[in-house]
C-alpha cells in the first residue's frame, strides 16, 4: 500500500531540481513569477482601526448561510460559465472587496487538497497547499465576465499547484511585515467533500463549532456546500473569520 513517505518522495521527484530549467519545479516557479508580478503588497480594506505593527492574530467569526435557492443559483451560474461553485464564490468575494475599496487587483489565498491521485484518497497525511488566486476586477465587467476571468486564472493556477507556498514566498521574496500575511491577506475555502461520520463503539459523536478566538488572515471566508440525500443543493454555510 502507498504510504505518506512514498508521496513525499514522489513529490520531490516530480518537482525535480529548480536549477534545471526543464524541471517541473523550475517551470512552476517561473509561472508564479509571471502570475504574481506586481501583486498588491497589502489590500486596502476599510478597517475601523489601524493595522498593528505586529499581528496579534486575535480574531472572531461572523456566521454566514445561504439557503437552498441561492445554492441552486450559484450552481446554475457555475454550469453556464463552465466554472465551479468555488469560482462563482471567489468572483463574489473579489467583487465585494473591490466595491469596499480594495482596488481592482484582488489576490485571494485558497487551500487545495493536493490529493491528485486516487491512491491518496484514504491516506493519512498532510497534502494541502495554498494557492494565490489573483482576480482582475478592472474595466467594470459584468458578474458573468468576472466569473469567466476567475475561471481562466484559477485553471492556470491549479496547473501549477505543486510548488509549496512556503517555497514560493522564499523565491518571490515579497516585502515582509510582521503585521500582515505575505502575498494575500484574504482567504477563501469551500469544503465540498462529503461529510463523514465519526463512529466509535459506545459513543455518539457530532461535529460542532469550535471557535478559536484567532484569525490567520485579515479575512477568511470558510464555507461548505451541503446536499440532500438525493444530491439536491441544500445550502452553503460557514463563517467569515476576521482579525479583531
Amino acid at each position: 500500500p502507498v504510504q505518506y513517505a512514498d508521496y513525499t518522495l514522489w513529490q520531490r521527484e516530480l518537482l525535480g531540481d529548480e536549477d534545471d530549467s526543464e524541471s517541473v519545479g523550475a517551470s512552476q516557479v517561473e509561472f508564479w513569477r509571471r502570475e504574481l508580478a506586481e501583486i498588491p503588497q497589502e489590500l486596502q480594506l476599510p478597517f475601523d482601526r489601524p493595522r498593528p505593527a505586529v499581528a496579534s492574530h486575535a480574531g472572531d467569526v461572523v456566521e454566514l448561510a445561504f439557503d437552498a435557492r441561492m445554492h441552486r443559483r450559484v450552481l446554475s451560474l457555475a454550469r453556464e460559465s463552465g466554472a465551479s461553485a468555488f469560482m462563482v464564490m471567489q468572483a463574489a468575494v473579489a467583487a465585494l472587496l473591490s466595491r469596499l475599496g480594495a482596488g481592482e487587483d484582488i489576490p485571494i489565498g485558497s487551500p487545495v487538497a493536493g490529493r491528485l491521485d486516487e491512491a491518496l484518497d484514504d491516506l493519512v497525511g498532510f497534502f494541502v497547499n495554498t494557492l494565490v488566486l489573483r482576480t482582475d476586477v478592472s474595466g467594470d465587467p459584468s458578474f458573468v465576465e468576472l466569473v469567466e476571468r476567475v475561471r481562466e486564472a484559477d485553471l492556470r493556477a491549479f496547473g501549477a499547484q505543486d510548488v509549496p507556498f512556503e517555497r514560493l514566498v522564499e523565491v518571490l521574496n515579497p516585502v515582509r511585515s510582521m503585521g500582515r500575511h505575505p502575498l494575500f491577506q484574504v482567504a477563501l475555502a469551500i469544503q465540498n467533500a462529503p461529510v463523514s461520520e465519526l463512529v466509535m463503539p459506545g459513543l455518539e459523536a457530532e461535529a460542532g463549532p469550535g471557535g478559536t478566538g484567532a484569525a490567520k488572515f485579515d479575512l477568511s471566508f470558510n464555507l461548505a456546500e451541503s446536499f440532500t440525500g438525493s444530491g439536491e443543493p441544500a445550502g452553503i454555510s460557514g463563517g467569515i473569520e476576521f482579525a479583531t
